[in-house]
């Protein structure tokens, strides 16, 4: 499998087909979970075919928004399935691949260590240093795609996915979760002020 034409494939489509107004669901959005998969596995031991392909699906993870808005794990599995075979990826790998993609959708469901991972990555920034710059990025979306208006159903919305979150890997329940329990605390701060 030539991952590294997958790889220049796919971020080519991004950089070209994503619209301005995805703000977080963005070329950025796509190489920071690429990024993270790769330090994730590395603490989890993740090598050889199978990190391969967990870095392909963090690359197509949410490719499927150059397609549609809505069940864009689908619409990505579609192109999985539709350019991957070229790149030299059996069915089996796609299947893999495509598993991994669907486990992103929230609620995250993953089945095994490599979606987990997927799935951590996807959300890592709930317990990092810049949660709250990729916050407002993703409040700006959905803004834009009319999924809410006001900084007051941002917050309650933020609350209410920071208290059903949990991160799969000791990894990031390690690194991650102790971040994430003090962003909850001041977005509960920020409610409690400006609430009604």
């Amino acid at each position: 499998m030539d991952t590294q034409a997958a790889k220049a494939y796919v971020l080519k489509r991004l950089k070209d087909e994503l619209p301005a107004d995805r703000t977080y669901h963005s070329l950025e959005h796509t190489l920071d979970v690429y990024a993270s998969v790769i330090d994730i596995a590395l603490l989890e031991n993740v090598a050889g075919e199978d990190l391969e392909l967990l870095k392909t699906a963090a690359l197509y993870h949410d490719c499927g928004f150059v397609v549609q808005n809505e069940a864009h794990e689908e619409a990505g599995c579609l192109i999985v399935n539709e350019h991957l075979p070229r790149f030299g990826f059996s069915a089996e790998q796609i299947e893999r691949i495509c598993a991994m993609i669907r486990a992103t959708k929230i609620p995250q469901s993953p089945k095994d260590v490599l979606a987990q991972i997927l799935c951590d990555a996807d959300l890592d920034y709930l317990g990092r240093g810049d949660f709250e710059r990729i916050g407002q990025m993703l409040f700006s979306e959905m803004r834009a795609y009319g999924k809410l208006s006001t900084e007051l159903e941002w917050n309650t919305l933020q609350m209410n996915f920071l208290r059903q979150h949990r991160y799969f890997t000791a990894t990031n329940i390690e690194l991650r979760e102790p971040a994430k329990q003090a962003h909850l605390a001041g977005v509960m701060k920020w409610l409690a002020r400006h609430g009604e």
